[in-house]
């Protein structure tokens, strides 16, 4: 039995090799399969939740592991393929999911529903300066505030895409895709298929970076839609005797249409943001104020592809915008401790454009500690604080967790 299947074996690789044009692709191939590499990458997370409302405490025990392999290159082509899992450890399952209905109404919202499901599987074409990838697929740009992967969740986000970059110059890069599905947090409950063209470009000086886009989303659901978003950003650097800077400014303009007829909206909203840091004796002061504007308290600038968490506060009370806008004056300190990182921050929330009597939408406090041990294993605390203006509730969110890649 073990000779036929050794024979049966032999015989089907050499009429591979013969197919595919003979001994130099075999070659290859050969080459490709030995530049080959496997991963796994685990997150164990507890996440606790309260807030002064009628649901009861969350508290969540998840591990999320990934499993991967990308292909060596045969003439510039390769492939990807990642498996991403998440399970709820020890029966730590009281919390909601609100669009896969776990204990829906019952519980706060951690979302991080049970799931297995395909996070990445893609071709990729690559030479010296043009990358090309068709498939499922992780897609961030910048800062992850328009475009990102969520990857704070166990599920994260990603986009089944055609993209393209193209290394134009030694300081141009461009980037294209077309997004056909956002495979979003929720397993598959909340995913959308879309007909999205993100556009982008960056241009590197000796200033500075700067930056141009054109996001123009459409969710496609057999009805009319679109949100079309243009912006640039600049972040610049300086180094000085004793303080080293940190600066940039970043705006953009929104359109949002949907409907037909009698009942179609059309609004108009614009963006801005503006930061300043400066870093000195180990340790990073930095300013941040970012406004997502409003179209007369009616319409809140929208940015459903990007890593919401990592903006506007860790309690992710704004995770949409209010339909009044939002005004953020973040403060943040940040420094070394102990071999690991810590971070300190403060948000002031209020409305870009007041209306019946809403105006304050309170303030929020985040403390992180983060550090990598035993070489590979990072560990992480982190606590959220939200003290409710005149909208929301106040809500504490605390976390702790242990991961490792090999």
């Amino acid at each position: 039995m073990n000779t036929f299947r050794k024979l049966s074996i032999n015989m089907l690789a050499a009429s591979v090799m013969a197919v595919l044009g003979g001994s130099a692709m075999a070659a290859d191939i050969h080459t490709a399969l030995s530049d080959s590499k496997a991963w796994a990458d685990l997150n164990l997370r507890y996440e606790a939740v309260d807030q002064d409302n009628a649901l009861e405490d969350a508290s969540a025990l998840t591990l999320r592991t990934r499993l991967g392999f990308s292909s060596g290159s045969v003439n510039g082509f390769s492939f990807t393929a990642e498996v991403e899992d998440s399970r709820i450890v020890l029966g730590q399952d009281e919390f909601s999911v609100g669009p896969t209905g776990f204990n829906l109404g019952e519980y706060s919202v951690i979302a991080d529903p049970e799931t297995t499901e395909v996070d990445q599987a893609f071709i990729q074409y690559k030479t010296d300066k043009f990358t090309a990838k068709v498939g499922r697929q992780v897609i961030t740009l910048d800062d992850h505030r328009f475009v990102g992967h969520v990857g704070w969740r166990q599920d994260r986000q990603t986009f089944d895409a055609v993209s393209a970059k193209y290394a134009a110059t030694d300081n141009l890069a461009l980037f294209y895709s077309y997004l056909y599905k956002r495979n979003r947090i929720f397993a598959e409950a909340a995913d959308l298929d879309s007909k999205d063209h993100i556009l982008h470009a960056t241009y590197t000086s000796k200033i500075g970076k700067f930056v141009a886009y054109a996001y123009l989303l459409e969710v496609d659901n057999d009805t009319d839609n679109a949100l079309d978003t243009y912006g640039v950003s600049y972040d610049g650097k300086m180094k000085g005797d004793s303080v080293n800077w940190a600066y940039g400014a970043e705006f953009a303009t929104q359109s949002s249409e949907a409907g037909a007829g009698e009942t179609a909206t059309d609004f108009d909203a614009s963006y801005l943001n503006a930061y300043l840091a400066a870093t000195f004796s180990g340790v990073t002061a930095k300013v941040d104020y970012e406004v997502l504007g409003s179209d007369d308290g009616l319409y809140g600038f929208a940015t459903p592809l990007a890593t919401l968490h990592k903006f506007n506060g860790w309690t992710d009370q704004f995770l949409g915008t209010p339909a009044q806008g939002l005004q953020d004056l973040k403060f943040s300190l940040s420094g070394g401790l102990a071999g690991g990182k810590w971070l300190l921050a403060y948000h002031d929330f209020s409305a870009d454009d007041s209306s019946n009597g809403v105006d304050d939408f309170g303030s929020e406090f985040n403390v992180q500690y983060t550090k990598k041990f035993a070489g590979k294993y990072n560990f992480g605390i982190k606590y959220g604080t939200y003290d409710a203006g005149d909208i929301k509730v106040d809500a504490n969110r605390f976390w702790m967790w242990v991961g490792t890649r090999f």
